[in-house]
């Protein structure tokens, strides 16, 4: 079977130290035999949310950008790599106006009851977040996961790991930590190989 492994960069600069994390888990799932892509959403152009709740009548979002053509990418992946530093205790500005314009599938799911994601489909979809932080705290990241789970669970897709290295400002950055990128594609390598493992879903 093919593995398809979607990265979005959340990450307003490009080729720091988060996309470069990512880039290193990419590179892991292509050698385990993945097909691979990379989206940057600096790159794309959406609006966040506007609250209207119109998507709540029909399940579709009435606003037509990148955002709702990258949700279809995200829904016909087998595995995501959500990526974003950390700024200011959470996610980027960039990344969390995406997670925001799903929407349209959360009223899907809980208010139209139109889409459903069986146990045996988020088993067999990975979702991992990639991350750095400046800070050495342990708790850098806590701020974020709340975001990064729902998008999962909105998608439907296990949350399966974390790829994240804090301390970037000691390391002076990720190239300089003495592990991260080597955890990265061994990360990737490793996913793939998971969703490969797996016997062929049924009818």
């Amino acid at each position: 079977m093919t593995v398809n492994v979607l990265g979005i960069s959340g990450s307003p600069h490009r080729h720091g130290n988060t996309e470069t994390l990512l880039d290193s888990f990419l590179e892991g799932a292509k050698a385990g035999g993945a097909s691979v892509e990379k989206v940057v959403l600096k790159d794309l152009t959406y609006s966040s949310c506007r609250g209207c709740n119109a998507c709540h009548k029909n399940g579709v979002c009435i606003v037509k950008d990148d955002a709702i053509a990258l949700f279809d990418k995200i829904l016909n992946a087998d595995c995501i790599a959500v990526a974003s530093p950390i700024y200011t205790m959470g996610i980027t500005a960039e990344l969390k106006g995406l997670i925001d314009r799903g929407q349209y599938l959360w009223a899907r799911k809980f208010i139209l009851k139109t889409l459903y994601f069986t146990d045996d489909h988020i088993r067999r979809h990975k979702g991992l977040f990639v991350s750095t932080a400046g800070q050495n705290w342990d708790h850098v990241f806590d701020g974020a996961f709340p975001a990064i789970t729902a998008i999962f669970n909105g998608t439907g897709f296990e949350y399966y790991d974390n790829i994240i290295a804090n301390n970037m400002d000691e390391y002076k950055g990720i190239k300089n930590h003495p592990t991260a990128l080597a955890d990265a594609f061994a990360k990737g390598k490793k996913v793939v190989g998971v969703l490969m493992a797996m016997e062929p879903a049924g009818p």
